[in-house]
């Protein structure tokens, strides 16, 4: 293979796992996680660092410059799918329904769930809104379940850095 495409090549997996540890990182700095954040700063330097260097020594392959910009790109891609599989932190889910909120609180709090209800007025008149936050692991089954009970359910989701007392007891 010509050391052209092999140079290429190294910059852009140099670069997109530069970029998929630093979407991590971020996500480690937003919970507050310090020395998970300090370790991929480090990670995600050094990498960098190496795939600059190689770019640098030869300004004039395109190739280096070109899979610079695809590992870029990549990277961000990577990085979102891997945050995603972590899922780490708490999501606060606030859950709309204008018929069937106090079944829905119900069955939330048989599956485990702590729930808060309130007494809501929207566009369309009385609503139920349901407070819950739940593990971000757990988001999805949450959503599915309140979709089985009251598929006219408006949830909206919010990431959660602090949590304090409560139900998860601190």
């Amino acid at each position: 293979m010509n050391a052209a495409i092999v140079s290429a090549l190294i910059v852009f997996i140099l670069r997109a796992l530069d970029i998929a540890v630093y979407t991590v990182r971020i996500t480690m700095v937003m919970r507050g996680r310090k020395a998970y954040a300090w370790l991929f700063g480090f990670i995600q330097a050094f990498v960098f660092v190496s795939a600059i260097r190689v770019v640098l020594i030869d300004l004039d392959n395109w190739l280096n410059i070109a899979g610079y910009a695809a590992g870029f790109a990549t990277g961000n891609v990577v990085g979102m799918f891997i945050e995603g599989r972590l899922a780490i932190g708490i999501t606060h889910l606030r859950i709309f329904s204008p018929r069937r909120g106090a079944e829905l609180a119900e069955q939330l709090r048989l599956s485990g769930y702590a729930v808060t209800e309130v007494a809501g007025r929207g566009i369309q008149g009385v609503v139920e809104v349901i407070n819950c936050s739940v593990r971000r692991r757990e988001e999805r089954q949450v959503t599915e379940l309140v979709a089985k009970i009251d598929a006219q359910a408006y949830i909206t989701a919010e990431d959660v850095r602090l949590v304090w007392h409560g139900f998860w007891g601190n």
